[in-house]
């Protein structure tokens, strides 16, 4: 009997990494294909984007359903319990991605037929490659439970802070040199705070590895910037 519970049990936690494993394929395709789309102004892409982040949706609900049941079933302490929370966990940050991987999607939807100067959009793709990097990264950290690999990513979310720095000044020099450029530009920064933003929720995920390896919380303070346009809302 005892043996049973424990095979159910890991077929619980199986499950549920499965589905976590899932999404977040799902949300690095949906980041680098929204960033694909504004790169190239992708108007269909970008309206594959926006339909694709229901899976995201289905998905997270599918392990908050699970997650809950198996707290509900099993009662799981120590590592167990810390398991199941990180996957809650993770699935909220990775729906927060998909959120925001749609939001840029919408925007490059909104660019039809507006004035679009060539090359304003390379910073956004510098920022853009870096974010997806730490979101890979911390995603194989929790799939290997390496809390070292995870507090790299947690430490260089300072450098996506410094490029979106840059990026906001430099678009706010463009708009001030000409005109025309206001509205496209306009369109990048909320773009370019999309991407901070899920580098920001990659953060997350590395802190909450940390937790399960650990199990306890990061209690240094996290290495972020000063940030442009802050006060600024993007939703």
């Amino acid at each position: 009997m005892t043996d049973h519970i424990v095979s159910s049990f890991d077929a619980d936690l199986q499950t549920l990494g499965d589905k976590l494993a899932e999404m977040g394929g799902l949300c690095e395709k949906l980041v680098g294909e929204s960033i694909e789309a504004l790169l190239r102004r992708d108007i269909p892409l970008a309206k594959r984007v926006i339909e694709w982040d229901r899976s995201i949706d289905r998905l997270q609900h599918e392990i908050e359903e699970n997650g809950i049941l198996t707290i509900a079933k099993r009662a799981p302490v120590a590592i167990d319990l810390r398991e199941v929370v990180a996957a809650l966990r993770i699935a909220n940050d990775l729906e927060r991605i998909g959120d925001l991987a749609k939001n840029i999607a919408k925007r490059v939807v909104a660019l039809e037929g507006q004035f679009q100067p060539p090359k304003l959009a390379g910073g956004v793709a510098h920022i853009a490659d870096l974010t997806l990097a730490q979101l890979k990264e911390v995603l194989d950290a929790y799939t290997q439970r390496d809390e070292r690999r995870a507090m790299e990513v947690w430490k260089r979310d300072g450098d996506i802070d410094a490029l979106y720095n840059s990026l906001f000044r430099e678009l706010l020099t463009y708009m001030m040199e000409d005109p025309r450029n206001i509205g496209f530009c306009a369109h990048l920064l909320f773009c370019a705070k999309n991407i901070e933003r899920i580098g920001d929720h990659a953060t997350n995920v590395a802190e909450t590895v940390y937790y399960l390896v650990h199990g306890e919380a990061v209690t240094d303070e996290r290495p972020k910037g000063d940030l442009a346009g802050a006060a600024i809302s993007y939703d």
